[in-house]
């Protein structure tokens, strides 16, 4: 099954860097956007905090300005130790146009015991009427000093007032009585117009609560009416504004989270509250954060550019390489050295390998040297031993008997097959160094192609295998004669030995291209295996397939085929069809070859 396959080193290296960036960034992200939300939380709490702070500090500015309008108005009705009639009281309050603004419910004036003697707003039954039991007008009998009252409902308007009383003084410091405003707080605001907007100019939620009365000033529901606060655990806003804790978050009616502040008039006894939704810190956070999260895409996918680069212009010189050794491991004869150049850990590689390559080199000649002196040194006792077992064969040094015979047949049998495994390795070395040369004549093919199947019949016949011929009327060929028997003898040995009992091997020729003519060496065994198909014609391959007959040998002979059809300018090759096919295309003489043509047309 083959092995899926896998990244390069480069591609792994870059995206390790990829990987790493992104977590990088991812993990700076992550903390960037917490911090950003609590940094926009921060900032609407205390903006919170800041506008309830504002807000309670023009309520009480305007407070104070009504009190101080009306305290320099009290000082200008004392006359000679008394308090004027009530005409001129009248008088007095008819030409106060700018108090009339800030007190727009009505302007009065009291007596030391604080009936009302004159007033600026006509109310049926309140001139004659005595506040003294209101808790405000206590106060300001006891303290002479500018007093505003908690809301309270007017006696006889029944409306929600804020009361304001400065006392009236001789120069001496008696009390001649006071003067007093009200504001109709259904009528009148004290807050600012403004006081709806939250962070950013969005709309938040603003309420004033009478702590001491439990009391809505002001609900937030756009109405200035006091109303009962609702019962507790009903509004939980309410709730955490009535703890003591002033600011902080807080989940709304309908389960929105809030920040809300608080600010307490001590004067009033009011707690004013201001809350804004908490999406209202975050959505500019996701905002600033998708923002960031962009820019800090583009550049991770810069840096992953950059590092891909980078990384395949560092392995480029690995990858290349790689391809040379590849190249070499499929033709160890183009072996060459690799460039000592680039990175370190590059250069350091190319070095070891070359030198590798340098030990290679030495044990091939050295191989070359021993297996060409062995092979020397073998041809001769193997001709005088081959030599002398001819004879003791044919009958000259007597007669044998059967059983003599047939081992000295044996021996001289295996005695050929030796000198031929000797005759290949010298071929081989003769190829190998470039000494081996070829007469390259006209020849003609049947010749050829009889002396292939007459030489071979011994060795068919031994393995119950027949040898035919089959040709046509073929032109001559361009060859070496005795190299061209040399490959066809390989052919025709490896198609004997591969083919089963009473098989047929069949050696045939004819006209390939215009050119060239084929002579094809076909056997009935299993054929060439497909995983030895990439090796067939390389040195020392031989497959693990054929019969029980099959014979091992040097892994030479085919390679050695190759090899003599480059010299002789012909190719080889096979194909598996009920068989091996194995072949050899020879050119054909060019003359010959138009009067072979010319035959052919004749007929």
């Amino acid at each position: 099954m083959r092995s899926r396959k896998s990244l390069s080193l480069s591609s792994r290296v870059a995206v390790i860097i990829v990987i790493g960036s992104l977590a990088t960034v991812s993990a700076v992200i992550a903390i960037a956007y917490q911090a950003l939300v609590q940094d926009f939380e921060d900032l609407l709490t205390q903006r919170q905090i800041l506008e309830a702070a504002r807000t309670s500090d023009q309520v009480d500015q305007k407070l104070q300005l009504r009190l101080n309008s009306l305290s320099a108005f009290a000082s200008q009705l004392a006359d000679n130790d008394r308090l004027p009639d009530r005409p001129a009281l009248s008088d007095a309050l008819a030409r106060q146009t700018t108090l009339r603004n800030l007190f727009p419910a009505a302007l009065l004036i009291f007596d030391d015991k604080g009936c009302a003697v004159a007033e600026n707003v006509y109310v049926p039954k309140r001139i004659g009427t005595c506040y003294l039991d209101r808790p405000h007008f206590q106060e300001a009998l006891e303290a002479r000093r500018p007093i505003v009252s908690k809301p309270i409902i007017g006696r006889t308007t029944g409306r929600p007032l804020l009361s304001f009383l400065a006392p009236i003084e001789t120069d001496d410091g008696d009390l001649l009585g006071f003067a007093g405003g009200t504001l109709d707080l259904g009528k009148t605001s004290l807050l600012p117009e403004n006081r709806h907007r939250g962070f950013g100019g969005s709309r938040g939620i603003e309420r004033i609560i009478d702590t001491e009365n439990f009391l809505y000033v002001d609900s937030g529901k756009g109405s200035q009416n006091i109303e009962s606060l609702p019962d507790p655990g009903t509004d939980t806003l309410t709730d955490a504004a009535l703890s003591g804790i002033t600011f902080g978050q807080v989940n709304g009616q309908d389960g929105q989270l809030l920040i809300y502040a608080t600010n307490h008039l001590q004067r009033l006894g009011w707690v004013f509250v201001r809350a804004v939704p908490y999406e209202q810190a975050t959505t500019p956070a996701r905002q600033s954060f998708i923002q960031f999260f962009n820019i800090s895409l583009l550049i991770t996918l810069a840096i992953a550019a950059v590092s891909f680069l980078l990384v395949r212009t560092t392995m480029s010189p690995l990858d290349r390489m790689t391809g040379r050794i590849r190249r070499m491991a499929e033709n160890p004869d183009s072996a060459m050295r690799l460039n000592e150049s680039g990175i370190p850990e590059v250069s350091n590689l190319s070095s070891a390998f070359n030198q590798l390559l340098e030990e290679r080199d030495n044990l091939g000649r050295l191989k070359d040297h021993f297996m060409s002196s062995v092979s020397h040194e073998l041809r001769t006792p193997l001709t005088s031993l081959t030599g002398a077992l001819k004879l003791l064969t044919s009958g000259v040094t007597g007669q044998l008997n059967d059983k003599s015979r047939e081992m000295a047949n044996l021996a001289l049998r295996n005695g050929e097959r030796l000198q031929l495994l000797v005759s290949d390795l010298l071929d081989f070395n003769k190829l190998s160094d470039g000494s081996l040369k070829v007469r390259i004549r006209s020849e003609a093919i049947q010749p050829i192609l009889q002396g292939a199947v007459e030489d071979n019949n011994t060795m068919a016949a031994e393995h119950e295998v027949r040898l035919v011929s089959d040709s046509e009327d073929l032109p001559p060929l361009l060859c070496d004669k005795h190299r061209l028997r040399q490959i066809l003898d390989n052919y025709v040995s490896n198609a004997i030995k591969f083919s089963p009992q009473a098989g047929v091997v069949r050696i045939s020729a004819g006209l390939h291209s215009a050119d060239c003519v084929r002579i094809t060496v076909s056997d009935q065994g299993s054929g060439v295996p497909d995983s030895f198909a990439d090796s067939v014609f390389k040195r020392f391959a031989q497959a693990e397939t054929g019969t029980t007959r099959s014979v091992k040998g040097t892994g030479l002979g085919l390679a050695i085929c190759a090899e003599l059809a480059k010299l002789m300018n012909a190719g080889v090759g096979y194909y598996n069809n009920k068989g091996a096919h194995f072949w050899v295309d020879i050119p054909a003489s060019r003359e010959t070859l138009l009067t072979h043509a010319d035959k052919e047309t004749d007929r």
